[in-house]
């Protein structure tokens, strides 16, 4: 069941506030205020002194913020925050967020981020971004993992949406990387396409590349495609985030919903 907002202009954190706290009839609200609303719900189960994984992306940025807002109002002390790009490491520095990283902290307390897709057993697509091995290291090294969608982002099966599906590889030799990745999915229709910038491959903090997989069918048993997509030499990490997320908070246009991991 979820849990309704009430009409409120959301430009403010107060107001944010008073929306999650008082259930009333529900308003439109954009996509982007759906991702914050979702961000500041995850951002109750931060505590001070915990080592928090800061998430990539336009909807764990709305989490990064808040955090850095609660520490400079005081209601937050001695956070230490493990960045997963460099994006969100300059966003979180000027925050005043002290941040380090999993040498330091090999176990983090909680962890905070967004999905491209979470399908029905919370399994998720990470990474259309490009981050994703930092995001699987860092957030496969948490207690907890909060992930925080809008209700666009929920799927009936992994590649469900018919958005890409990234996997990085290294440069070298890419084109047949690529097409080892296609063949290896041609039962679910799946086309390989190297993701680009301004006409130049796209380049991922770690210097690699990013391959985007759209699925037309669903690809089955994700443990399986999993194991034959890290078996292929020239793959670094794949963007399905299997069996990791503990809790997903999604925001809809009817409230906000929690779903935990069953145990």
């Amino acid at each position: 069941m979820a849990i309704p907002y009430p009409h409120f202009n959301f430009s403010t954190s107060e107001s944010m506030e008073t929306a999650l706290s008082s259930p009333q009839s529900p308003v439109i609200l954009t996509q982007d205020e759906l991702k914050k609303i979702a961000a500041y719900k995850a951002v109750e189960h931060v505590e001070s002194g915990m080592v928090i994984g800061l998430g990539t992306g336009s909807t764990a940025k709305h989490a990064v913020a808040r955090i850095g807002e609660l520490l400079h109002q005081g209601k937050l002390k001695n956070i230490v925050g493990i960045p997963t790009s460099k994006m969100t490491h300059e966003q979180a520095l000027s925050l005043g967020i002290p941040l380090s990283d999993i040498d330091t902290y090999p176990v983090l307390d909680l962890a905070i981020d967004g999905a491209d897709e979470v399908d029905t057993h919370l399994n998720l697509v990470k990474g259309r971004g490009g981050s994703l091995l930092r995001e699987k290291m860092i957030e496969g090294a948490c207690k907890k993992f909060i992930v925080i969608v809008d209700e666009s982002k929920l799927v009936k099966y992994i590649g469900g949406s018919g958005l890409a599906m990234p996997v990085e590889i290294v440069p070298f030799c890419w084109k047949f990387t690529a097409k080892r990745l296609q063949d290896l999915f041609g039962y679910a229709g799946c086309v390989a396409k190297l993701r680009t910038n301004g006409g130049e491959p796209f380049v991922t903090d770690n210097g690699n590349y990013i391959v985007e997989m759209f699925f037309k069918k669903d690809i089955g048993d994700l443990n399986v495609a999993s194991d034959a997509i890290l078996r292929l030499a020239g793959v670094v990490e794949h963007g399905m985030f299997l069996d990791m997320a503990t809790t997903v908070i999604v925001a809809g246009e009817l409230g906000v919903t929690i779903k935990n991991k069953h145990k």
